[in-house]
């Protein structure tokens, strides 16, 4: 079904996402001599991650409630238009 075809393509853009996040994270620690410790950017990256799959269920809890609102309403109409003839 089409409705699946974006969740399809959700992994692989967000971990795209997440590698040039994650490399620039790390450039800008070693170049600037941050303040920030990588460890701390790390615990923060891992945070993030959690939160990530977090919406990600989320995400994919919600599509599947719209899809199954959709087919009932699909049937619903069905059912109308029989009771119409």
């Amino acid at each position: 079904t089409p409705a699946n075809a974006p969740e399809d393509d959700a992994p692989n853009r967000y971990s795209r996402t997440e590698r040039t996040t994650y490399s620039r994270y790390s450039r800008d620690a070693n170049s600037s001599g941050s303040s920030l410790p990588s460890n701390t950017l790390e615990k923060r990256i891992e945070e993030l991650e959690r939160e990530l799959a977090k919406e990600r269920q989320e995400n994919a809890r919600l599509m599947k409630m719209t899809q199954d609102k959709e087919e009932l309403i699909g049937k619903l109409k069905e059912e109308i238009d029989l009771l119409n003839r």
